[in-house]
């Protein structure tokens, strides 16, 4: 299917490879295939590069200096931005959540990785992280008036214009799927700010999937299924908004996987941590414990409920995040 997407830089490395987990399938009594988007990059690696490849280009034709986005203190999203920022030859500011600004966390994983890229970062509470929008709007005032031109990118990259990342990523995925034999499919994938979910939401929508037997289904790392429900929804209305595909999204469209956020974002159980270690044994697949270990824990306790519960094929939307696993390291030591 033609597309008209918008302008692009190049920053992932694309297309990614569609890869069988042969042992967990073996163990799970279900075909389960790896979307590899941790393979998008190095440093640039996950999935929010396919986002900001429309991202930056959006940027670049408002003629911005700089980029300015939020995350959490180990933000895939972030060390991305910073990345990419560099590579344009841009600046950035982070504004990372952490719980005391006064006594930031070590320069460990991806806040390293900011570092090195040259990004500023500004520490603030979990409490101003609440006026994320609001902080970053008057930031960029400021520079403005100092003579800078910012482009702000929202949280993991998460609105129309991103969106275009995985909707393009579902064109993909739908010639990767095309070449394996016809069964009933649910790609998974974990929601942590809703924009790869609504690019997944409307590629599925233009490409026909229900039809062909292809659920979409997010599994939330983060607050819960009605929060997502409403956050991708308003992404899909400003895409069709702006650019006018015809696509028309309601809540039923939407399959949040809810219950298995845990303690809370960025906070891992030994029963979460063991399924990451589980899986690099069994088929030297490498999660983190934010995004993709969450969700994966969260697969299969679904599984072990119910196995049919995702048809008869689950393709797993790896989308990286393996520098999260360095700040872990205690935790995962026991297991080990």
């Amino acid at each position: 299917m033609q597309l008209p997407y918008p302008e692009r830089v190049a920053l992932a490395r694309t297309p990614t490879p569609l890869e069988p987990a042969v042992r967990t399938s073996a163990e799970l009594g279900i075909e389960v295939l790896f979307k590899r988007d941790d393979l998008t990059g190095a440093e640039l690696t996950g999935n929010k590069v396919r986002k900001l490849e429309f991202l930056f280009a959006d940027a670049r034709a408002h003629e911005a200096d700089m980029v300015i986005t939020c995350g959490g203190e180990q933000s895939n999203h972030c060390r991305a931005t910073a990345m990419a920022a560099t590579r344009l030859g841009m600046r950035s500011r982070l504004l990372l959540r952490t719980a005391d600004p006064a006594r930031p966390p070590a320069a460990t994983g991806n806040i390293l990785l900011d570092r090195m890229a040259g990004a500023e970062l500004q520490w603030i509470t979990p409490v101003d992280y609440a006026r994320r929008t609001e902080l970053m709007a008057e930031l960029a005032e400021q520079l403005r008036r100092s003579g800078r031109r910012p482009y702000i990118i929202p949280e993991g990259g998460s609105n129309a214009v991103g969106a275009w990342g995985y909707l393009r990523a579902a064109a993909e995925l739908d010639g990767d799927l095309a070449a394996l034999p016809h069964r009933s499919t649910t790609v998974v994938y974990a929601c942590g700010s809703g924009g790869t979910g609504a690019g997944l939401v409307l590629g599925a929508a233009l490409l026909g999937w229900a039809a062909r037997g292809i659920r979409v289904a997010g599994v939330n790392v983060c607050d819960n299924r009605d929060y997502f429900v409403r956050v991708i929804s308003q992404i899909c209305r400003d895409f069709e908004e702006r650019y006018q595909l015809g696509t028309a999204i309601g809540e039923n469209d939407i399959d949040i996987v809810d219950g298995h956020v845990g303690l809370g974002y960025a906070k891992s159980r030994p029963e979460e941590l063991q399924s990451i270690v589980d899986l690099a044994r069994r088929d030297a697949l490498v999660l983190d414990p934010v995004y993709t270990g969450k969700a994966f824990h969260g697969l299969l306790r679904e599984l072990e409920r119910d196995r049919e519960h995702f048809g008869q094929r689950v393709v797993f939307l790896h989308t990286g995040g393996i520098f999260g696993l360095f700040p872990a390291a205690d935790q995962l030591a026991p297991l080990l």
